[in-house]
């Protein structure tokens, strides 16, 4: 008698899972209040525990948050110190690496001539408030203008300050200086701020030993770089650079880089020249891994840059990058696609005011609107996260309301339940769609099929059947019993037998 046996491959086959695998329809997020009633928060920070640190621009205050979104008080008030209106107030805040064990923060603020300042301040013996008179100046920059001030620091995974300006304001970067190797206006610095007062140059800096380079810049050519973030996992930093009149631009370095990167602006806003005069040619310059237009479909005006979801909560946002835009409020996402980067919508039309990404200790992400608000990103359909399973019959899937079976990526007609019998070798995996139409598909599955009679295929065994192609480990011994020196099953006793059994001799048997 022929039979078909359908069996899932368990060995190296089993199975090409795969880890990410993708959505039947591309990420929709939500946003969902967590804190309201802040006045202006333009940043959202933590410092190695599970509380949130918002900054309020106009105010010049640190606001502190538990876990759960409840207030603890104001952290800091440098009110005082602060100059606001048009791009200024308290613009950043960066937690030293080891804060845990040295208190250190920095601040960076438009001082009352309008002036940027990046401080080092102490925490008190209260960690919920910081000493207000601990504070040591670092460094400070002109400004021109009241705009373009950039603001953002963050410690990078070399442990060093990372400190973003932009160009000083005015139409087009009229003064030239984010081409100015001379001047720290339109740049990234890189500081050491742990060895030498107020800092010292790291050694690595690209620029260092150049004499036409100021030593602490790190990269060139910004605009306005309005949020950047380092990839928790891999080191990359991402750039949100604003535009003058056609462009949002997303910035992109590899944390292999050795710094040095000229990202084009005035010479080019985005990919297109601007202003070329002086400038040299385009392969000079780094363009933007994405940028979005100030026309149609999107209509930005000033992109606010991301972070990268490295939270376990929502499996389905993992490892993109996300950001938006200060008037559509567009929310969109990077990709890596293993030589670029896939852009996808995740939420259009949210209106005026997005100015702050920020993550929290578990790499959750969260937005902040000047309506007051921060909203946490979230993936409506994040529980949902079907695995695949299968015996020598049939696959299994479960947790949904609707399921929906794919060979080789064609839909299998009739195939609607949780369990699955295939009829012919393929890579196989089910869309689970819940009732409130949330859908994801398993990992997918390589089946095989092998065919023909089922019985004894070693020759040397009493039972020994030559017309049996599939061995269904029925073979036996003489006398028609089991040869029970054959410990390893296949039906001769050899050598393979004997150094079982010494490798088994003198152990104390139960």
């Amino acid at each position: 008698m022929y039979l078909n046996r359908f069996c899932l491959c368990l060995s190296a086959c089993f199975l090409s899972v795969s880890l990410f695998a993708q959505l039947p329809s591309p990420l929709e997020i939500e946003l969902e209040p967590f804190i309201t009633g802040m006045n202006d928060p333009v940043g959202i920070y933590h410092c190695g525990d599970d509380r949130l640190f918002i900054i309020e621009q106009d105010l010049g205050h640190i606001e502190v948050y538990d876990a759960m979104g409840n207030d603890l008080g104001t952290f800091l008030d440098i009110g005082g110190l602060i100059s606001n209106g048009s791009e200024r107030g308290l613009l950043g805040l960066a937690f030293h690496p080891d804060y845990a064990n040295n208190g250190f923060f920095f601040v960076n603020y438009t001082d009352g001539s309008g002036d940027t300042q990046v401080a080092r301040y102490t925490v008190s013996g209260n960690p919920n408030v910081a000493d207000a008179s601990s504070a040591e100046l670092i460094i400070n920059v002109d400004q021109p203008a009241g705009n373009h001030n950039g603001g953002h620091i963050a410690f990078g995974p070399d442990g060093f300050l990372y400190v973003a300006l932009g160009d000083g304001g005015g139409q087009g970067d009229p003064n030239n200086y984010a081409q100015n190797p001379q001047n720290l206006l339109g740049k990234i610095l890189r500081l050491d701020v742990d060895n030498g007062l107020p800092y010292s140059i790291p050694a690595s800096n690209p620029f260092v030993g150049d004499a036409t380079v100021l030593d602490e810049i790190w990269s060139i050519g910004f605009r306005n770089p309005w949020k950047f973030s380092f990839d928790r996992l891999t080191g990359d930093l991402w750039i949100g650079d604003v535009g003058q009149n056609d462009w949002e631009e997303v910035d992109f370095q590899v944390a292999a880089s050795v710094g040095g990167e000229n990202y084009g602006w005035r010479c080019y806003e985005g990919t297109d020249p601007y202003n070329t005069s002086g400038c040299a040619g385009a392969a000079a310059y780094v363009d933007p891994v994405a940028q979005v237009s100030h026309g149609g479909p999107y209509n930005w005006c000033s992109i606010t840059g991301g972070h990268v979801y490295r939270g376990s909560e929502f499996p389905n946002m993992y490892g993109k990058y996300f950001f938006t835009d200060y008037c559509a409020g567009d929310f969109l996402s990077l990709t890596p696609n293993g030589g670029g980067f896939d852009q996808d919508e995740v939420l259009l039309g949210q209106g005026f005011g997005w100015v702050a990404f920020g993550e929290d200790m578990a790499g959750d992400l969260y937005v902040a609107n000047l309506n007051g608000t921060i909203y946490k990103l979230v993936d409506p359909c994040g529980d949902l996260d079907p695995q695949i399973s299968g015996n020598d019959v049939s696959l299994f899937t479960s947790g949904g309301d609707n399921y929906y079976w794919y060979q080789d990526g064609n839909l299998v007609a009739g195939a609607n339940g949780s369990s699955f019998s295939p009829t012919e070798a393929g890579a196989y995996y089910c869309v689970v769609e819940l009732a409130d139409g949330c859908a994801a598909s398993t990992p997918t599955v390589n089946w095989g099929i092998v065919s023909g009679i089922l019985g004894c295929t070693n020759p040397n065994s009493d039972n020994y059947n030559p017309s049996a192609a599939i061995d269904d480990g029925s073979c036996i011994g003489p006398n028609g019993e089991e040869c029970v020196a054959d410990l390893d099953d296949n039906g001769i006793v050899n050598a393979a037998d004997l150094l079982i059994f010494l490798g088994a001799f003198g152990q104390i048997c139960d």
